[in-house]
């Protein structure tokens, strides 16, 4: 044990006047200065220099059972000891930032064992449950050839919550190499949920009915879902050859799924006109093939320059339109054919079909006002133009009442004396359908309000 020193020798074994060292924390702390000494306390005198500094001796001299130590060297010189005192200072501040920088970083010399870290490369040592911190916690192995190194790797143990990543840089330094680590858990559970996410976009991408086709920056396809073999017929093989944008459509044209252009060398150098109205979210085209099947193509931009395209089978909903327009002309003409004037309403009150006798009538065409004309506006009209009577109110009630209703009727008369008789009746789905026919037969007109 430590029973006597100076001042100058506490200083250098960085202990406190009472504190007491053994051999082997004295060893410790020397061990820097003057090499490797002996485990044991010294029973033989001996001479050993400092490193690097022949005239720096440490003399060991026993004593019966105790030992000296005396340290001897050259005096050091006003301008050496004023440089010394703020090289101490600045160390005591490097000493502190260290000491508190959250990042791991420490020292391995030439055999890859560690010889200095911080108090965060402690914890991180703890944390592997290392007993010896000579040991590095992290398994990076950076190449002799090379200056700076970058690695990931990971500490703890995966199946317990334990596990973190860290992103090692590594630099050469003239005694080994000095690592700094860099926690990057954020950094991989985001690439984690990425791998997650596009895995799943892969999975909906496979099942989707829409074709999609991804062109990147260089216009070369970078990604297709199964729709687009099926709605254009092009080989697999084509497609994970990554062909560019223009032999892409020059492979639909050759299966006919697309439409044939009257001048197709003008249409391709027309194509960079659609992949700048694709890039800016403004191309839709609509494909009707000679196969019979219609298609809707989609422009849109994509990251980095690219640009995607969407084909849509729309062939059912333009049957489905077709047919549905078809019914309607022939509902029209069928109102028209009919010599009773006719008004259609719609549950909400709003004026859905009319005919020519209707707009005879009335010298009123709904088709060609921009705005919805409702019950309120259509009895007003024909309010207008009739001889006052007191079923205008009951028309408007009926027509927009959610209820069961029974049909009903009454006659009116025109300002220039035609007697009408006006129908109501309840149509499926809360609609109204109003009908004016020609009056014959004598009636009474109601009575004035």
């Amino acid at each position: 044990m430590l029973t006597d020193a100076t001042l100058q020798a506490r200083h250098l074994l960085e202990c406190g006047p009472a504190e007491q060292l053994t051999w082997s924390e004295i060893a410790t702390a020397l061990r820097p200065f003057f090499g490797p000494l002996p485990e044991v306390q010294p029973t033989e005198a001996a001479v050993l220099p400092a490193i690097g500094d022949p005239e720096t001796l440490l003399t060991l001299t026993p004593d019966g059972n105790r030992l000296r130590l005396t340290f001897i060297g050259p005096p050091a010189g006003v301008g050496e000891c004023l440089r010394l005192r703020a090289d101490l200072r600045e160390l005591s501040q490097l000493r502190h930032v260290m000491a508190r920088t959250p990042t791991p970083i420490w020292q391995t010399d030439s055999t890859r064992q560690v010889v200095w870290g911080n108090a965060s490369f402690d914890d991180l040592c703890a944390r592997a449950e290392l007993p010896d911190r000579s040991t590095q916690p992290l398994d990076i192995l950076p190449d002799d050839s090379e200056d700076i190194h970058v690695s990931r790797a990971s500490a703890g143990k995966p199946g317990d919550g334990s596990q973190s990543w860290y992103e090692v840089q590594s630099y050469r330094v003239p005694e080994g190499r000095l690592h700094f680590a860099q926690n990057i858990d954020a950094v991989i559970h985001a690439e984690a949920a990425q791998r997650n996410f596009l895995q799943t976009l892969t999975r909906i991408f496979a099942h989707l009915p829409i074709a999609l086709a991804v062109f990147d920056k260089d216009l070369r396809l970078v990604l297709f879902n199964p729709a687009l073999l099926d709605l254009t017929t092009l080989p697999a093989e084509f497609l994970s050859g990554r062909p560019n944008l223009l032999s892409f459509f020059d492979m639909l044209r050759e299966k006919q799924m697309m439409p044939e252009p009257k001048n197709y060398r003008s249409w391709r150098d027309k194509l960079s006109e659609v992949i700048a109205a694709a890039s800016s979210d403004l191309y839709v085209e609509t494909w009707s093939l000679p196969s019979g099947l219609t298609y809707k193509i989609t422009g849109r931009p994509h990251p980095d320059g690219g640009v995607a395209f969407l084909f849509e089978d729309i062939s059912a909903e333009i049957s489905l339109t077709r047919r549905f327009r078809q019914e309607i002309e022939v509902t029209q003409a069928v109102l028209d054919c009919l010599d009773d004037a006719v008004a259609v309403f719609s549950q909400l009150g709003v004026l859905s079909f009319c005919n020519d006798p209707y707009r005879q009538l009335w010298d009123n065409d709904p088709d060609s006002s921009i705005a919805e004309i409702g019950i309120a506006e259509a009895t007003r009209d024909w309010q207008a133009r009739c001889r006052p009577s007191p079923i205008w109110a009951e028309l408007r009630d009926f027509t927009l009442t959610l209820g069961d209703r029974a049909g009903w009727d009454a006659e009116l008369q025109t300002l220039d004396g035609q007697r009408l008789l006006c129908r109501a009746e309840p149509l499926s789905g809360g609609a109204t359908l109003i009908r004016f026919s020609p009056c014959l037969c004598p009636a009474k007109i109601p009575a004035e309000v």
